[in-house]
């Protein structure tokens, strides 16, 4: 057993001060002394896939991360680490914790994850090893991790044991409420826009230090049609993660972030908008391109008509929540949201289908993800 010191400083030597996550009673200790102290910065997630995408944004703007999370929210993550971390190589330091581990009488929920944790990690291909239990093992087993990640820029997860880490408290104090954000109605109920000339419209619009992550399907594949630019992600996977992502970037980041959402994406992790509320990144605007359809898998109907995206982000902490639904309508919101402090969220009813014979972008993923981190990090 070692205390959640012991690891944290020779960590923070080694470049790793972002940390995100969800909590598990194994990881109570590192946990709080991440939240109590100000060397680090720890973003609580509501979901663990959440936590990854936060964790990739993060490193794409320059950070060394961490992502914590009970083996049972293992499931949860596994989209992420194999359709977004893998194929941009994107590393991060996992710790998992091991309920239902050899020898520990656990919860019958814990018992097949506990048995398969191991074994789940080299089905994805992630390197892992046992968290150190003592002060000598620490720094030889982050230089193997950080060895790890150099070598392959993939993940590297350290497996942790019930009794690991020595108890520590909790010192914070708990944040107020968010003030009321604006919600402003600009729909004029006409025909709608198509999601290309939305974003066309987007591109004209934004500055040129704007950083864009776009989410998967044919957002991301109809904005790389338009304009190929070092400043755009295109994610050919994960899907829910751009927003999460975007967190993460805009969080490290003083440049202007734009998440280009769907509403199946949104709606996946909704949770999402939750924690973008509660950290508040002021430069962030979040577009939700809502044609009511899996575009993308042949037009099956979402739920996003019952949902209204701006008034639920107010809900959330953010600061302006937009309902647009014709070009003029976004033109006027996207300019607005760029002159103010965020987080800004912008809905925009658009025309179910796209663009007739769409490519997809011929840019690598981890070719993708190089350029837009030298974009996002230079001066």
């Amino acid at each position: 057993m070692i205390s959640a010191e012991t690891f944290l400083t020779p960590a923070r030597d080694h470049g790793f001060d972002f940390y995100t996550g969800v909590p598990c009673s194994f990881l109570t200790p590192i946990i709080n002394r991440v939240i109590s102290g100000p060397e680090s910065r720890y973003v609580g997630a509501t979901s663990e896939g959440e936590a990854v995408a936060i964790a990739a944004g993060a490193w794409l703007a320059g950070r060394e991360t961490v992502v914590m999370m009970q083996n049972s929210g293992l499931g949860n993550a596994v989209n992420p680490l194999t359709s977004l971390n893998f194929p941009f190589r994107i590393p991060t330091l996992l710790i998992v914790t091991w309920r239902g581990g050899p020898g520990i009488s656990d919860e019958p929920q814990h018992e097949l994850m506990g048995r398969i944790t191991p074994q789940l990690f080299d089905v994805m291909d992630i390197p892992h090893a046992d968290f150190p239990g003592d002060s000598a093992a620490v720094l030889p087993a982050l230089a193997a991790a950080r060895s790890s990640m150099a070598e392959t820029g993939l993940p590297f997860a350290f497996i942790m044991q019930k009794g690991a880490i020595e108890n520590a408290a909790l010192d914070v104090t708990a944040s107020g409420a968010a003030p009321d954000g604006l919600f402003t109605e600009r729909r004029a109920g006409g025909a709608l826009p198509t999601r290309y000339r939305v974003l066309e419209s987007m591109l004209g619009a934004l500055p040129g230090d704007a950083a864009v992550i776009a989410t998967t399907g044919k957002t991301g594949r109809e904005l790389f049609t338009i304009d190929d630019r070092d400043q755009h992600i295109y994610q050919v996977g994960s899907m829910g993660g751009a927003a999460g992502m975007g967190l993460g970037v805009a969080m490290n980041s003083p440049k202007p972030v734009i998440v280009v959402d769907g509403d199946g994406a949104a709606l996946m992790k909704l949770g999402s908008l939750a924690t973008i509320g509660a950290q508040a990144p002021r430069n962030l605007v979040h577009l939700v391109l809502d044609n009511g359809t899996y575009d993308s898998t042949g037009g099956q109907p979402t739920t996003a008509g019952s949902v209204a995206f701006a008034r639920t982000a107010l809900s959330c902490g953010y600061a302006t929540g937009t309902a647009c639904d014709d070009l003029v309508g976004f033109s006027e919101a996207l300019s607005s949201a760029l002159k103010s402090a965020g987080p800004h969220l912008i809905h925009v009813r658009i025309e179910p289908g796209s663009l007739s014979g769409l490519g997809r972008p011929t840019v690598t993923p981890a070719e993708v993800a190089r350029r837009f981190k030298a974009f996002v990090t230079a001066p």
